[in-house]
């Protein structure tokens, strides 16, 4: 059950950022024997994206990982802001912020390590996956209950649909 500030919280988000590596996957790298990576992504996190960006939250994929099956995930998605090759996610945020006229204070991220933590203590919703490094866990606002590549995104999806004030009301959440 979240508390009224927390719903506060989800109701002001204009943008979901996601992380990819141990957010939308489990953080496994799988090598194939041409030496190509591979990852596993959960159909519900990819559904849970594009129903968020029909309702109007923009979506954002920043990641430090830099492949053309990453690139080939955002565009399948349809997700038109995405950076690979990342190191400083916080920058890209606020150019981000910056085009869609929004504060960070309407940015809800999702992460499980630390090389998000600067970016996490920046914003209005700080998010965590359920098997986020502690560091991670203690400057979010919310973590989830579902692991990273295990339908953590699709959860925060969810809860963004049921409880945005920006958008109209989605009758496939209204359960929540």
């Amino acid at each position: 059950m979240l508390d009224a500030a927390l719903i506060e919280k989800f109701r002001k988000i204009k943008l979901l950022s996601l992380d990819l590596d141990g957010t939308l996957t489990d953080g496994g790298l799988y090598y194939a024997e041409d030496g190509s990576e591979l990852r596993k992504y959960h159909v519900q996190d990819g559904l849970g994206i594009v129903m968020c960006m029909k309702e109007g939250i923009e979506v954002c994929l920043l990641t430090l990982s830099n492949t053309g099956a990453i690139a080939k995930r955002a565009e399948r998605l349809r997700i038109k802001r995405y950076e690979m090759g990342i190191l400083d996610k916080l920058t890209r945020i606020r150019a981000f912020c910056t085009e869609m006229g929004i504060g960070l204070d309407e940015v809800a991220h999702v992460a499980d390590d630390v090389n998000d933590l600067p970016l996490l203590r920046s914003i209005g919703l700080p998010i965590a996956v359920a098997n986020a490094r502690p560091e991670v866990k203690a400057v979010s606002a919310y973590v989830t209950q579902a692991r990273g590549g295990d339908g953590a995104v699709r959860e925060v999806c969810d809860l963004l649909l049921h409880h945005s004030k920006h958008v109209k009301r989605n009758p496939l959440v209204e359960g929540l």
